[in-house]
């Protein structure tokens, strides 16, 4: 059997949003939880029939809460409660009567959606987000607010990635990268700093993923540039959890880049500058930052493994795999999890070619398969491409080794 590389998948954050209105102030889950009822007794005195625009702003901010409560906590049932309450506050917050706070709640309605649909199967949810973003920007024109239409094309950007990322073509992304580009006219470093640093870690996220998914060194290589830029102002003294993030974004990078062009010196630079990341994830803190960040690392010694004629390197970046599992679990975040199977099968894989081990081989297809099912229920068309080739190698090597393919049980054959 050919040796040449086994596809893996880098794990990937979504990209940063902030609601309209809102700001990045960390509040905790207590005061949201005392804000979301206060809230809604002052509704109570402050009534849809006799105070309705007093009574749609507190719907809005209610759905704000409830929102930020559900990605803090992981409950789909609070984002979908805010999507009730924004939905709610349009009701009232019509584009004629009020079309700045209809835009404004439109792109909350957007955030939201987002977040269900990164979570949920099938991809109707960012669909409607999407839709809800250009719905915004119908009033949030540059001419007229120009903050909240940057702020609106950057949110617009990450849904499309998002949905890009799903998808085997390529349209989705080009659009996040155009919706990217727009928003950083108006959110100069200058200007705004943090959201120009956080709009250009965005772009180097999608820039980077047209770049592995059209074999592009010159997108990566932007990709690059770009997390270059953001860390500018995402110093590591000061905005630690954000520097840590743009620094494992930019590894990914340089890990993809190390690989195409076969520079070794490229991934040993993304394999150091995902430890120094993950000094500033503390495992207890950010289980799933630690872990994906984990999981990339194992990626970056695998490709170096690769160039290496011992198998060290392989059995270290399984550990990390391993490692990253215990946290990025199928029920706390099952894409996630179904990237590392995917990753960890192709180490195991590789393993069992150098040693003939009918047992690596054997783990590797259940991996395989076993993370088919979730891309296929998410229906992640990318992903369900490449692991399905990287499982038909897998039971290719299984049967050669075994002596036919009367030796392979059907179990591992089969469809996901």
């Amino acid at each position: 059997m050919d040796k040449s590389s086994i596809a893996r998948f880098p794990a990937i954050r979504a990209d940063e949003t902030l609601p309209a209105g809102g700001s990045g102030r960390e509040i905790t889950t207590a005061r949201l939880t005392e804000a979301v009822a206060a809230m809604r007794n002052l509704q109570r005195r402050h009534t849809r029939d006799q105070q309705p625009l007093e009574w749609a702003m507190l719907q809005n901010n209610v759905g704000n809460a409830l929102r930020r409560l559900g990605e803090r906590e992981n409950s789909n049932t609070q984002l979908e409660e805010a999507v009730t309450a924004y939905r709610g506050a349009l009701d009232v917050y019509t584009r004629t009567r009020a079309p700045l706070d209809w835009a404004m709640t439109q792109n909350n309605l957007g955030a939201a959606l987002r977040t269900l649909g990164e979570r949920e199967a099938g991809t109707a949810r960012l669909e409607e987000a999407i839709a809800a973003y250009r719905e915004a920007l119908t009033e949030y024109r540059q001419e007229r607010v120009p903050l909240e239409w940057a702020m609106t094309q950057h949110n617009l950007g990450a849904a499309l990635r998002s949905l890009g990322e799903r998808e085997t073509g390529t349209s989705r992304l080009e659009e996040a990268v155009v919706a990217y580009r727009q928003a950083l006219r108006v959110r100069t470093r200058q200007r705004a700093p943090l959201d120009w640093a956080m709009t250009q870690g965005n772009l180097g996220n999608t820039l980077a993923s047209l770049g592995k998914r059209t074999d592009s060194v010159e997108r990566l290589r932007d990709a690059v540039q770009a997390y270059r830029e953001a860390l500018a102002e995402y110093r590591r003294d000061r905005y630690p959890l954000d520097w840590a993030r743009t620094q494992g974004n930019l590894a990914n990078a340089l890990s993809a880049l190390g690989e195409r062009l076969d520079d070794a010196g490229l991934l040993r630079e993304a394999i150091a500058a995902y430890r120094e990341a993950l000094k500033e994830y503390p495992r207890a803190l950010r289980p799933l930052d630690w872990a994906m960040t984990q999981g990339n690392l194992g990626n970056a010694l695998a490709w170096l493994a690769e160039r290496d004629p011992g198998v060290g390197r392989m059995e270290e970046a399984v550990s990390c795999y391993e490692a990253a599992l215990v946290e990025a679990t199928y029920e706390r975040a099952p894409m996630q999890w179904a990237i590392t199977q995917n990753n960890l099968a192709g180490a195991l894989l590789w393993l069992g070619e150098r040693a003939g081990d009918v047992a690596r081989f054997e783990a590797a297809v259940t991996l395989y398969n076993d993370a088919l099912g979730v891309f296929v229920a998410a229906s992640a068309t990318y992903y369900i491409e490449v692991c399905w080739e990287n499982r038909d190698r897998a039971i290719a090597l299984l049967m050669e080794h075994r002596g036919g393919a009367n030796s392979a049980p059907a179990a591992l054959i089969g469809g996901p």
